[in-house]
């Protein structure tokens, strides 16, 4: 399976590679912006609501672009469920832990934990798909993770529920973007039908959940629905996190999941930065910020390497020495 999927990445043009990567890229910047005005700066209650509301969005889109033939997928039926898993639960971990870590967490000190994806996700497609990456890269990756450390040991603001939630959501979303490109494999379900029945299979069990802890007696009696600055950025995010999902979906589909998680780390480096000034909630120290330079610095070199190989990502880089990480057979996944 790892060397089908890294065939298929390999044919498809650079054009599209980096199309889809950039679009990956400027939707996550603006999701991120728009749901951390909606939790923090308007003081909504409930992210997981807000996670509902992405998720009917998806559901709605998508249904009307089948009903329209814009897009094709297949219709549904018990084999959808098994095709998916365990897709939609790792969503629903992402999604959840996201958005929490988002509300309680300064925009830098998410971006540069967030960090810790790539060294997970990078951990992962060696323990599951047995690849192996150059020196420079797993030297780049350190870097990163350096100066994430470095970055996070100086936190005024250190919460330890709010780190939780955003190491656990580094493990979920690197989880999430292995599985996304082994689905995504499954000509049958293709890419709109892998987003859409990923929405549909989570929603109803997230909206029991969200009513059985009283998240949604909190959401729905939130005092600002009247007020049309607040309804506009809820609409904005639901929307945003249709657009996001899709540009997950398709980056993974042109990439490799370890170029998607890159990618979001480059897309950090403005979101850190700006993050400095928008958002109210940052506290500045000097340590913080070299901290963020050095964990920028590596990301910047790492999407190089990346972008600039000739080979799929995680497998050998031009005239660079290969460092594999071993597994034993009976442990690695078997296609």
């Amino acid at each position: 399976m790892s060397a089908e999927v890294c065939r298929e990445t390999a044919e498809h043009p650079r054009l599209l590679k980096l199309s889809s990567a950039l679009f990956y890229a400027g939707s996550s910047f603006l999701i991120t912006v728009v749901n951390k005005t909606v939790l923090t700066s308007f003081r909504f209650p409930s992210y997981l609501f807000l996670g509902i509301g992405q998720m009917i969005t998806t559901i709605v889109v998508l249904y009307l672009a089948k009903k329209s033939n814009t897009v094709k997928f297949p219709d549904f039926d018990r084999s959808v469920v098994l095709k998916m898993f365990p897709l939609p639960l790792l969503y629903v971990g992402n999604h959840v832990t996201g958005l929490a870590s988002t509300k309680k967490l300064s925009l830098p000190m998410f971006t540069v934990l967030r960090k810790f994806t790539i060294l997970m996700t990078m951990i992962l497609e060696a323990y599951l798909l047995r690849k192996t990456f150059s020196r420079r890269i797993i030297c780049s990756v350190v870097t990163i993770v350096f100066g994430a450390m470095v970055a996070a040991s100086s936190d005024l603001a250190f919460d330890v529920e709010a780190y939780t939630f955003i190491l656990l959501n580094d493990a979920f979303t690197a989880a999430t973007g292995v599985y996304t490109k082994k689905k995504l494999g499954d000509q049958s379900l293709g890419k709109y039908g892998v987003l859409f029945y990923n929405a549909l299979i989570i929603v109803l069990p997230t909206l029991l959940a969200s009513a059985f802890t009283g998240d949604l007696h909190k959401a729905l009696s939130f005092e600002d629905w009247s007020d049309v600055a607040f309804i506009s950025c809820f609409l904005l995010s639901c929307f945003m996190g249709f657009v996001l999902m899709y540009s997950i979906v398709l980056c993974s589909y042109y990439n490799s999941a370890l170029t998607t998680t890159v990618v979001g780390a480059l897309k950090n480096v403005a979101v850190a930065y700006i993050g400095i000034f928008v958002g109210g909630d940052y506290m500045f120290s000097w340590i913080n910020f070299l901290g963020l330079s050095i964990c920028m610095s590596g990301g910047l070199v790492y999407s190089y390497l990346t972008f600039n190989s000739s080979q799929p990502p995680g497998n050998k880089a031009e005239g660079t020495q290969e460092q594999k990480i071993l597994i034993p057979e009976d442990l690695s996944r078997k296609d």
